[in-house]
């Protein structure tokens, strides 16, 4: 059974059907998943330049110190900019760093790259459009600002359902803000919340050129598929693209599938080049090491301990790569393996649902309390999606003791008073090692919406390192300290009551949110 079959559903564009691909994985360690790079690049680093952040304090400062530093290069991709102090604070820094870049040369080498969605960035009066507005008007030739529109967002349907419901249909939902080689992963958003009081995950990979030209290939790639906001306050799409809603869809599709996975495919290919040529350089320098002694190592980088694999999820776009390979680690994971799952909004997809309740592995899943939900205390219609969080909750609640997996599968809900939850990812725990040696972060919530609908983004981070093994570990056992584990009295707390209302419409609804 070989991993090449993962491929087999990427050969039949434009939407691939996917089952859950076999694999065998090689026995050794964190070796066993360089199947993925069947799939994806593979950017080998040293563990050295990984760094984990675990509040939104410091993953705003890091934001602004990036800024301000940056001499080639911003790009940053989210689902939307906010409009407060904060959000204009990281305005401020840009136009600030694009200034002085500006003033030392005379024409500036920095250019500046935001990749938001188009429903989300257009709510409202003031919004993600008004803030940037004003750099287009002052830097036109350094920035620039792309709005994704879903193709599934048109014709009488674009036009009958109002302003934020219409965001249930499909987003950019990426999050990636890299400053010239340095890459900061995460599942925040650009907004004040995030930056306070929303707890999320960030990894920041520092001097790290190859995994900073992907991303920013691909941010350039979305954003030559949507349309480029003017200094007007009007939209456009480039010269020669198909328009995501106005034009055909099945060509829009097309064009956006080859756009991405010529990005893909290209850094593969490059970093497998790249793989072979350091293999034979380190051939040749561990045979001049042999005769010279150990201070002929001195030119030589270090051999990587880390690798980095971006995986993607663009099913618009015919793009599952992040679905297969997820699949793919919750299939085989093996017996008293553990994995540590978590998401802010708990509404796995079916296939999800059935390998964690088919498979082997041990499995201690976080999620939010309702109060910790991000919906709670919405007003309207909005205001009920914590109770049907709490109603999917329960129905997996009741098949784990239906099947008697209540000691192999563990809920617990993160609650921590005048604060949100909106982390996501997964931890892995080999059988028998009391470190993680691979984790995912990103955007993707494992959900329907994530695999189905939004634009999604995470890198499997593989390290044989044990010092950030243990960096990652931390990292999981702070998240999981502000929990509490999910019994069957949980559900007969008064703040669980669901309204019969809420499990009716709930079955009808929980592939929109």
């Amino acid at each position: 059974r070989s991993s090449w079959l993962l491929l087999a559903p990427l050969l039949t564009p434009p939407v691939p059907v996917i089952t859950a691909p076999p694999c065998s994985l090689c026995p050794e360690g964190a070796h066993r998943f360089q199947w993925i790079r069947n799939l994806v690049p593979e950017f080998g680093i040293s563990s050295s330049h990984v760094k984990v952040l675990s509040s939104p304090a410091e993953f705003y400062e890091l934001l602004k110190v990036q800024i301000k530093t940056a001499k080639q290069r911003v790009v940053m991709a989210s689902l939307y900019l906010g409009t407060g102090l904060l959000e204009q604070e990281l305005v401020d820094c840009l136009e600030e760093t694009l200034e002085k870049s500006l003033q030392a040369k005379g024409s500036s080498n920095l250019r500046v790259s935001i990749l938001l969605d188009y429903t989300r960035g257009s709510r409202g009066r003031k919004n993600s459009r008004t803030m940037l507005i004003p750099l287009l008007q002052r830097f036109p030739e350094q920035v620039r600002v792309s709005l994704f529109h879903t193709p599934n967002l048109r014709g009488l349907l674009r036009l009958l359902i109002p302003e934020r419901f219409n965001e249930t249909i499909g987003l950019q939902h990426i999050k990636v803000y890299l400053f010239d080689d340095n890459v900061i992963l995460s599942g925040a958003n650009l907004s004040d919340l995030y930056f306070t009081n929303r707890q999320d995950r960030y990894v920041l990979l520092q001097d790290s050129p190859e995994i900073a030209d992907f991303f920013t290939e691909l941010v350039d790639a979305i954003g030559d598929v949507s349309l480029q906001l003017q200094q007007d306050d009007t939209v456009q799409m480039m010269e020669g693209m198909v328009h995501p809603y106005q034009g055909d869809k099945m060509a829009y599709c097309e064009r956006a599938n080859r756009r991405v996975m010529e990005v893909i495919n290209s850094a593969r290919t490059r970093q497998e080049l790249l793989h072979a040529k350091t293999f034979h350089s380190s051939q040749q320098g561990s045979s001049l090491l042999s005769q010279q002694g150990s201070q002929a190592s001195g030119g030589l980088k270090p051999e990587p301990d880390t690798w980095i694999y971006p995986l993607i999820q663009m099913k618009p776009f015919g793009i599952q790569i992040d679905e297969m390979v997820t699949e793919t680690l919750l299939t085989e994971a093996e017996r008293d393996a553990r994995i540590y799952l978590t998401t802010g909004y708990f509404n796995l997809t079916q296939a999800y649902m059935d390998l964690i309740l088919g498979t082997r592995a041990e499995y201690r899943i976080l999620l939010a309390s309702p109060e910790v939900n991000g919906f709670f205390g919405a007003k309207g219609v909005a205001g009920a999606i914590p109770a049907a969080y709490v109603y999917i909750e329960h129905q997996f609640y009741s098949e784990v003791c239906y099947l008697h997996q209540q000691e192999r599968v563990q809920l617990q809900e993160y609650s921590r008073a005048g604060w949100t939850f909106h982390a996501k990812g997964l931890w892995l725990y080999l059988a028998g090692s009391d470190l993680p040696c691979l984790t995912l972060i990103g955007s993707p919530n494992f959900g329907y919406r994530s695999v189905h609908r939004d634009l999604e983004a995470q890198v499997a981070i593989v390290t044989e390192n044990r010092a950030l093994q243990q960096q990652l570990h931390q990292e999981q056992e702070q998240l999981y300290l502000c929990s509490g584990v999910v019994s069957s009295s949980t559900f007969e707390q008064p703040n669980r009551y669901v309204k019969l209302w809420v499990k009716l419409v709930t079955p009808l609804i929980k592939n929109f949110f």
